[in-house]
């Protein structure tokens, strides 16, 4: 056997373990539907100007990130991508939505657009709180 560490773990290797751990889940929980899900603006010159990404499966819409471009925050456009993303995961059948933010501000603004937090970890990042929020519009069993 031969062993390795940090950097001289090959990216390959570090992929297929993500790849090994998510596969196993997914045998486990059984009745997998993942897809990818994402949607994103960009001006007339075609510069990326917000977007959002995540998955969907077992009938839930997993946000993994949402970003605005810093010129263009605060006009509510990170609201419209959310309501745009969402769209389609309804489309696709969700009955919930779950998002993960580091930030307080992110989860104020979540929490504007209907979104609960469900947990949240303080100093899970030195001095950032990980908040956990849901937005539920059909309840489960």
């Amino acid at each position: 056997m031969h062993w390795s560490s940090d950097e001289a773990v090959p990216a390959a290797d570090l992929q297929a373990l993500r790849e090994g751990v998510i596969l196993h889940g997914r045998q486990q929980a059984q009745g997998s539907d993942a897809r990818d899900i994402a949607c994103a603006v960009h001006d007339e010159d075609g510069t990326l100007l917000a977007g959002a990404c995540g998955r969907t499966e077992f009938e839930r819409l997993y946000i993994d990130y949402l970003w605005v471009h810093p010129d263009r925050r605060g006009e509510g456009l990170g609201g419209d991508t959310l309501r745009r993303l969402e769209a389609q995961a309804l489309r696709r059948g969700c009955r919930d939505a779950l998002v993960e933010t580091l930030l307080d501000e992110a989860a104020a603004i979540y929490e504007h657009l209907g979104y609960a937090c469900i947990a949240h970890v303080h100093d899970f990042v030195p001095g950032f709180t990980r908040h956990t929020l849901l937005k539920v519009w059909r309840p489960r069993d």
